[in-house]
């Protein structure tokens, strides 16, 4: 049924060129749906679309420049940007709802995640979960580090993770 909705959804999309790189950003005329890391290998394939999407931006996109902009100037630590998922287990579904939890400027390590959502040895899930987190920076999973207290990955890569975490560390 949800891809039957897509048929008729128009999507749009921009590349945001951010102090941490560029941003790919799609949405329709009411959600954002994907903010990624611009050119790795998550980074969303047009095709997985039942429709064209159109490259310009249109309100949603704006104001998710304006807030990233906001963000990356160090005067905006929550988002109020409409999104949605279009894909995602349960599971993985949870994770990202939970890691909105996690603060501006503090982390939580992978059990920690685990343990909030009831399910303490999952934490591996919620690794591969955080890899699949379809709306980077917004949906925090950049705070989520290793059990012993390091980095850990970060599917734009460690330089990305550590950018947006020291960016954060300077209130």
């Amino acid at each position: 049924m949800e891809e039957e909705l897509l048929i008729d959804m128009s999507f749009f999309s921009v590349i945001y060129d951010s102090p941490v790189g560029p941003l790919q950003l799609i949405s329709d005329k009411d959600n954002l749906y994907f903010l990624k890391f611009y050119g790795t290998d998550n980074s969303i394939n047009s095709s997985f679309f039942n429709k064209k999407i159109q490259e310009k931006p249109n309100q949603i996109i704006n104001e998710t420049i304006n807030q990233l902009k906001e963000y990356f100037s160090g005067k905006r630590k929550i988002f109020d940007i409409p999104t949605k998922f279009l894909y995602g287990t349960k599971f993985q579904i949870n994770v990202w709802s939970k890691l909105r939890s996690i603060k501006y400027g503090e982390t939580a390590s992978y059990i920690d995640v685990a343990k909030s959502i009831n399910n303490p040895r999952s934490y591996r899930a919620v690794g591969n979960a955080n890899g699949k987190n379809p709306i980077s920076i917004i949906i925090p999973c950049h705070r989520v580090i290793a059990n012993d207290g390091n980095l850990g990955g970060y599917g734009a890569g460690l330089k990305s993770k550590s950018f947006l975490l020291n960016l954060e560390s300077r209130d």
